[in-house]
């Protein structure tokens, strides 16, 4: 059972600091909503039902990083085999999914890319110019850790069509939600994590509402 008390906490400190909404729910794995609702009132209400996710016990080793980027990949390869397609550019989303993508993008012998969400609005953002172009109709593998509502999915599929860019596939760590594709395009995780009612956080259905 996640402290809610300590989730509170945690996320006014890292307001506190100068990270903004988004970073926060990046760096504590929870949702805009649930991190705006923690900031706003604290651990005395009942947050939106979501799912707390913490995988520091892979993200501290290099190599465990690797063996879930070789996973990754053999997930990669299933997906693009039933669409018949092939991929150029394996696409980062900024900070999380970055040491996956890159790694994969090794395994798959492809490109790598770096997207930055936009740190003050839920969609939409930018493509480092450091790493792989996703324009001139490359075919675009995205790549995040956790997957809440797919904001941040849909505005990186949308930014790389208006790059002129083709995304084939988005991979996750962990799906909290019960999508099976975004804006069209097809979305696997290697775990899926929802609530079934109430909230994880404290409380029970009665007080809490859904969280889709």
């Amino acid at each position: 059972m996640v402290d809610v008390k300590e989730l509170a906490a945690n996320a006014k400190i890292l307001r506190k600091k100068g990270l903004s909404v988004r970073e926060v729910a990046d760096e504590l794995h929870l949702s805009v909503d649930t991190v705006n609702y923690l900031v706003e009132y604290g651990p005395e209400g009942l947050p939106p039902s979501d799912v707390k996710i913490g995988w520091r016990s892979v993200g501290v080793s290099g190599y465990r990083v690797g063996l879930m980027a070789e996973l990754m990949a053999d997930i990669a390869l299933e997906e693009l085999g039933k669409q018949d397609q092939d991929a150029e550019v394996v696409l980062g989303v900024s900070i999380n999914g970055i040491p996956f993508s890159a790694k994969l993008s090794e395994i798959l012998g492809i490109d790598f890319g770096v997207y930055r969400p936009h740190a003050e609005s839920q969609s939409g953002g930018a493509f480092s110019s450091n790493y792989a172009s996703v324009g001139n109709g490359k075919k675009i593998i995205i790549v995040d850790d956790v997957l809440s509502t797919g904001a941040t999915i849909k505005g990186a599929i949308t930014d790389i069509k208006e790059a002129g860019g083709v995304p084939v596939l988005t991979l996750v760590l962990v799906n909290k939600s019960s999508l099976n594709e975004i804006d069209g395009v097809p979305l696997r995780g290697l775990v899926r994590a929802r609530s079934l009612g109430g909230t994880i956080l404290g409380g029970g259905g009665k007080k809490s509402f859904p969280y889709g």
